[in-house]
C-alpha cells in the first residue's frame, strides 16, 4: 500500500506542491556552516530546487524523485532569484 504522506503534508500546508516521477538532470552537493546544501535541476524546469542534509547522499543525478517543495526566492548578487525549498525528496 502506497504512503499518503505527500497527500498529508499537502492538506496541512496549502503552499506545499508534490510532483512525481521528476528527472534529475543534475544534483550538486556542497557544504557550507555543517551542512550539506543539495541543488538539484529537473527536466523542463528551470528553477532550481534547494534542500539541506547532514551528510553527503548518493547522487540523484538521472534518477526519478519524487519531490514535495514550496516556492521560495533568495537574492543572489542583489538579483531575486525564484528558488524550490524542498521538504522532502524520494527516489521513485
Amino acid at each position: 500500500m502506497e504512503s499518503r504522506e505527500p497527500e498529508k503534508l499537502t492538506k496541512k500546508h496549502e503552499k506545499l506542491t508534490h510532483t512525481d516521477m521528476m528527472k534529475v538532470n543534475s544534483h550538486v552537493q556542497r557544504e557550507k556552516d555543517g551542512w550539506i546544501l543539495n541543488t538539484l535541476m529537473i527536466e523542463g524546469c528551470d528553477a532550481p530546487f534547494k534542500y539541506k542534509r547532514k551528510k553527503k547522499y548518493k547522487s540523484l543525478q538521472g534518477q526519478r524523485v519524487n519531490l514535495t517543495y514550496y516556492v521560495s526566492s533568495e537574492n543572489i548578487a542583489g538579483m531575486k532569484i525564484e528558488i524550490m525549498s524542498v521538504v522532502r525528496v524520494k527516489i521513485s
